[in-house]
């Protein structure tokens, strides 16, 4: 059995029309005040920064989205025999479960923008439910629960990643035969020390990215082209090269 790492970044969902964050026409180049609203003490400190902030998840177009061809491809090699897949994402949209990987093997880095979470007790509900009181007239809905201030169930700039799930995520880099980083450009940590985790550690790295990334010179094999048409066919050969191992 060949176990797989996929590191997925923004670039693998931007075929499903969610925009990344850091390239060319990424959110953070055409508004740098947009990073304020991901920011957790901007969030907690303004009341009309959080307002804006329920603007953007109600018009985001992660919520709407639909999985494609790169995330129905890394579901297809986990159906494969021989091979085992985890998927560690950066992402925070859900597509990767949408597209048929079992949630059990998804390990979400950064949370996911399908929940909210309460800042005070921490109850969990759906996105959809406070978005529903969004478009009611309520500009900040509160905790249905305590009366504290709801959030998206992401981690915000100036939040630490869930160690739990940073640990599962080094174990994995640390257990794998190949590890595929794609449409990440491998400069957020500690994401992106996962790769080289993961290359210490004996495995085949493979980086799937269009740009450059810090890691290139580490990799075993560097794919520039577009993610929807080059992830298919290398991870069908990983499935190949598993099966004849």
């Amino acid at each position: 059995m060949t176990l797989v790492a996929i590191l997925s970044g923004a670039g693998v969902s931007t075929d499903s029309g969610i925009p990344d964050y850091r390239g060319p026409q990424g959110l953070w180049r055409q508004d740098p005040e947009a990073e304020k609203l991901v920011t957790y003490d901007y969030y907690m400190a303004d009341p009309d920064i959080r307002r804006r902030s329920w603007i953007m998840r109600r018009d985001a177009a992660g919520l709407h989205a639909e999985p494609n061809a790169a995330h129905r491809a890394v579901a297809a090699l986990d159906r494969r025999p021989g091979v085992a897949v985890r998927v560690i994402t950066q992402n925070v949209d859900g597509l990767h479960q949408l597209g048929g990987m079992p949630g059990r093997k998804v390990l979400e880095l950064h949370g996911t923008a399908r929940a909210v979470t309460c800042t005070r007790c921490h109850a969990r509900s759906p996105m959809d439910e406070a978005l529903a009181r969004v478009e009611a007239g309520e500009d900040d809905p509160a905790c249905l629960v305590c009366g504290g201030i709801l959030k998206s169930a992401t981690v915000m700039f100036g939040e630490r990643l869930d160690p739990v799930v940073l640990g599962e995520a080094m174990a994995v880099a640390k257990a794998c035969e190949v590890f595929v980083a794609v449409g990440t450009t491998l400069q957020v940590q500690p994401a992106a020390s996962l790769a080289g985790i993961a290359a210490e550690h004996g495995a085949r790295l493979i980086v799937v990215n269009a740009e450059p990334t810090p890691y290139d010179g580490l990799a075993d094999e560097v794919v520039r082209e577009p993610i929807g048409s080059s992830l298919p066919p290398l991870l069908e050969r990983l499935a190949r090269e598993a099966r004849a191992a």
